[in-house]
């Protein structure tokens, strides 16, 4: 399963009403710390697959769902469980490092 890229018009349903925790990575093309985490996360949701779903958000091009959850700088990642927040990160991170944060809050 590769990540899955979510607007705003199916945020709530990709990520909100998930049967599984979401990673949500709010990320942009010009980003290039984004760049550097973003084969992480497709290697991530393959090894992953059925534990969690790794969302992509592309911030310029859905603004309200990253307005709504107040991101202000991206790489901003966040991990839903039941539609709820349980954790959030910030900037880029080795991959041991995101696979351990997900791990932990999942």
């Amino acid at each position: 399963m590769a990540t899955v890229a979510v607007t705003d018009d199916t945020f709530d349903a990709e990520v909100k009403n998930s049967d599984i925790p979401v990673v949500v990575d709010f990320w942009a093309e010009w980003c290039g710390p984004c760049k550097m985490i973003g084969p992480s996360l497709e290697e991530l949701s393959a090894e992953m697959e059925g534990k969690v779903k790794i969302a992509k958000v592309d911030v310029d091009q859905n603004p309200n769902a990253a307005a709504a959850m107040g991101v202000r700088g991206i790489p901003a990642l966040f991990i839903f469980k039941n539609g709820e927040v349980v954790s959030n990160m910030a900037g880029a991170r080795p991959k041991a490092a995101l696979q351990s944060w997900i791990e932990e809050s999942i």
